[in-house]
């Protein structure tokens, strides 16, 4: 149940923070001025793209464990790290990966509380 929970968390961290640099840090980085003040903070901000690798290192260990357990095919697998590598796709894969496990694996979820 321990290895569900920390896929979910992990994918929310992937998007939340993919999202971020997708659609603010590098936008701030690349569009404005040259040595603006948004463009220097868009510089600072980049470093969320390292916070994402690791992240995202963490959760392709955790997918792929996941994935082993529940005997999931090569192809599910490949889109689930594929999808943190996408803006946003990521929170449509975690849902769809909840789905799956509430219907064919119940005893990984543990109590409903809908």
């Amino acid at each position: 149940m321990r290895l569900f929970w920390t896929y979910r968390v992990l994918a929310i961290v992937v998007g939340v923070l993919l999202a971020f640099c997708s659609f603010v840090a590098l936008p701030l980085r690349y569009l404005p001025a040259q040595g603006t003040d948004l463009q220097r903070l868009g510089e600072t901000l980049s470093i969320m793209w390292v916070a994402h690798g690791w992240v995202f290192m963490a959760y392709v260990v955790v997918t792929f464990l996941l994935a082993r357990r529940l005997r999931w095919s090569i192809g599910y697998t490949v889109l689930n790290l594929a999808a943190g590598l996408i803006p946003l796709l990521i929170f449509w894969m975690e849902h769809q990966v909840n789905l799956k496990v509430r219907a064919e694996h119940p005893e990984l979820v543990g109590p409903s509380t809908v």
